[in-house]
Parts: C-alpha cells; structure tokens; sequence
C-alpha cells in the first residue's frame, strides 16, 4: 500500500514523500508510531500542490543560486533539542529538519539529498554545506542548543565529547595484562601435551603386552 511519510524512517524514504510499503507493516509499525499516515488521493493532491509551491523558491540558474547563497551566507538557524548532561541528543537533527528549518525561516527551498550533513547527534556548531545549483555551494550556520539553555563554549562542548569516549588502560593495567598474556604464552598448549603422549603411551602398551 502507499503511504506519506510523517517522518525520516531509514531504508524507507523521507518526511513527505509517497512511497509503497507491505501493508502490514504500515499498520504494525509506522501508523501505530505516528511515522505514516495513509496516502488517500486528496492528501497527495494536497502534497503536491504543496512541493510546486515551494518549487517557485528554488534556484533555476546559477544566478539565482548566487543570490540566495548570499542570503544564506548571513542566514543562522537554531534547534532546541532535548540533550543530556554531555551534549548527546535524546533525538537528532536531520537534513529533513534543515531543509524544513531553511523553507519556515528564509523561504528557500533546498532539495534535502543536496544537504551535505549526517545526522546531527550532538549540541554544538556546525557549518552546513548545501549545493544550491552546479558550482554554487553556501555553507549555513547552524546551531544545537540544548532546550531551555544556552550553548556551551567550544572549549566546554570539546570536554564534553572528551567525556564521553572510552578511557584507555593506566600504563601499570596495560604492562600487567601483557605480564597475564606472556604466562600464558609459556603454559603447555594441548598440542605440546600431545606430542609428549606416545613416550608414555607405549610404556603402558608394553606394560599390558607383558601381563
């Protein structure tokens, strides 16, 4: 069945766009979490109408993508996100919400897939590249901040990264595992063991042989 998507879901498709998924996923999965809704003809017409709209704003000619790179070049935009105490957020920040973000506050419309970021886990600073037309890309500055607060100084959000990677051994740890590897480097191995076995093997055959 078809549905439009009311969110990002991954190897599925983007916010707003029709696309045709098994229909019992649709209804297990993305109606229940709010991810779809089902694409009846009036909600598509209504889609449509919508995107050719904002199609008007977009750049047709490397001029016009000069005169909004201009614009751009001077635009800021600002999410408030939930985060926790070492800035990871509970959510993300997808081109989807740029491109959203672009269209509310300047009235320009960017093709999402010409937004050049990965999702954005983290509260910080970010310089958005976006290809606007062949040879014209604007860098747009962009900023996570966690909701209801103010965002750190680099030097803040730098300890706050630092804090969350995984600490490497002590030097006394790491010199005291390569003790533990070198002891058993030097214990017996099975097959060390193995080919010792005939010598004692054979006294007993012989043992037995004499009985």
């Amino acid at each position: 069945m078809e549905v439009i998507l009311l969110r990002d879901v991954d190897q599925v498709g983007l916010r707003g766009e029709v696309v045709s998924v098994a229909r019992g996923y649709a209804r297990n999965f993305l109606f229940p979490r709010n991810l779809a809704e089902e694409a009846t003809k009036a909600r598509v017409a209504e889609l449509q109408k919508r995107d050719a709209q904002r199609a008007r704003h977009e750049a047709k000619s490397s001029d016009e993508a000069q005169a909004l790179a201009k614009k751009l070049g001077s635009a800021e935009l600002r999410f408030e996100v939930k985060a926790g105490p070492t800035g990871s957020l509970f959510g993300s920040v997808t081109p989807t919400d740029i491109a959203d973000q672009l269209w509310e506050t300047q009235k320009v419309r960017v093709d999402r897939r010409k937004i050049g970021v990965e999702t954005i886990k983290r509260i910080g600073r970010y310089q958005v590249p976006i290809d606007l037309f062949q040879g014209v890309t604007v860098e747009v500055a962009t900023l996570v901040i966690p909701e209801g607060g103010e965002l750190p100084s680099d030097e803040e959000l730098a300890a706050m990264a630092a804090a969350e990677q995984p600490e490497a051994p002590a030097p006394a740890e790491a010199e005291g595992i390569g003790e533990i590897e070198d002891l058993l480097d030097e214990t017996p191995t099975p097959a060390a063991e193995a080919e010792a076995e005939p010598d004692w093997r054979a006294d007993a055959d012989a043992a037995l042989a004499e009985e």
